[in-house]
């Protein structure tokens, strides 16, 4: 097997460095000293590299060497194994601009815990709730930071990198969109519960796949995106099966008129009733 090589292309810091390998591809280099006095043109001993990192976009890489420029690279050591876990746990690839989100935002934290300023997670709850897998990523990502920096982030934070996992998860190009959505899922369980007066058992499947559904309709809700199909017959046959649970659905869809202006078309509903029609009667039900 031949030797890999690499030739740099420029130094990004004292351990961190740009440059391209035997097939000319661009990689981010990392290894003690490997920036120091670097300069163009220059061949890397291969023995010298610790850890090698490739993004897709040029627009994401150009953002990581700026962030990398400011930031320890052993944050981009901790956010890449999140990722890589988070994919592996969610079973699917996750936009790789969480990589900047997570370097800029778990330095930071480390930052603030050292000043002793404190960070209140009010969405808490509803992310250990709503996203299971993704907090349990994050509560597992707060042990790689103490192992790595040792410090200990407190519970808030986990829920903060969870949303961070969402956000690229969902694609949505900044975390209001995750917000916003995690809020609404929020309000539409609370608007069930209130119709029903019962609570849910948060650990059913009937509940998972309630709230799995919410998260794809806010998706759809917030990015322009839903469902306005035409079967007449079939969302008739729904309005009158499940009058109570479409009567709820109604009351959901003036909610969200009300706080995002945006109107629920007819199938939305249908399914809405439907997904409400299945978690109630498994609680209890009409």
């Amino acid at each position: 097997m031949s030797q890999r090589r690499w030739i740099i292309k420029n130094a990004i810091s004292n351990n961190v460095v740009c440059a391209r390998n035997e097939r000319n591809q661009e990689r981010i280099l990392v290894g003690k000293g490997l920036g120091f006095k670097a300069k163009p043109g220059d061949e890397i001993d291969a023995s010298r590299v610790e850890k090698e990192f490739f993004l897709k976009s040029k627009n994401i890489t150009g953002k990581l060497y700026a962030l990398l420029a400011k930031t320890p690279e052993v944050y981009m050591e901790i956010a890449d194994q999140i990722v890589r876990e988070a994919e592996e746990a969610l079973g699917r690839d996750l936009d790789e601009a969480v990589l900047l989100h997570l370097i800029d935002h778990i330095s930071f934290a480390v930052t603030r815990l050292s000043e002793g300023l404190e960070f209140k997670n009010v969405l808490l709850w509803e992310i250990r709730s709503f996203y299971p897998r993704e907090y349990e990523v994050a509560a597992r990502a707060l042990d790689l930071i103490e192992e790595k920096t040792g410090a200990r982030l407190p519970e808030d934070e986990a829920g903060s990198i969870a949303m961070h996992l969402v956000n690229a998860e969902f694609d949505y190009q900044d975390l209001n969109g995750s917000v916003r959505m995690t809020e609404l899922i929020h309000k539409v369980i609370s608007v069930v519960r209130y119709q029903y007066h019962m609570n849910f058992d948060e650990d059913s499947i009937h509940f998972v796949r309630f709230v799995t559904h919410l998260k794809f309709f806010a998706q759809r809700l917030f990015q322009d995106k839903m469902l306005d199909g035409e079967d007449a017959e079939f969302q008739g046959m729904i309005r009158r099966q499940y009058a109570e649970s479409y009567g709820c659905a109604e009351k959901i869809a003036k909610l969200i008129w009300n706080d995002y202006q945006i109107a629920v078309p007819e199938e939305e509903l249908v399914y809405l009733t439907v997904y409400i029609r299945r978690i109630t009667s498994a609680g209890g039900g009409e």
